[in-house]
């Protein structure tokens, strides 16, 4: 499957025009239209990606006080 991905703007009379595509003349293709928009507040939707994470004694024993050992 060979897939173009392409952004452009919606004409005044509400139509779009593409031109020069990568495919045969005759070939089926699927044509899918993503509102900008709506795709930047999804982006926005982990808002954590990304980001430095820092791990502090990665190895260290995590609450070692609050186990009792009966002997």
């Amino acid at each position: 499957m060979l897939v173009h991905r392409i952004e452009t703007t919606i004409n005044q009379d509400k139509t779009l025009t593409l031109e020069n595509l990568p495919f045969h003349s005759g070939e089926q293709v699927e044509v899918i239209i993503l509102s900008r928009s709506r795709r930047e507040s999804r982006q926005n939707r982990y808002s954590l990606r990304g980001t430095i994470i820092q791990y502090t004694d990665p190895t260290e024993p995590v609450a070692q006080d609050d186990w009792e050992v009966s002997l």
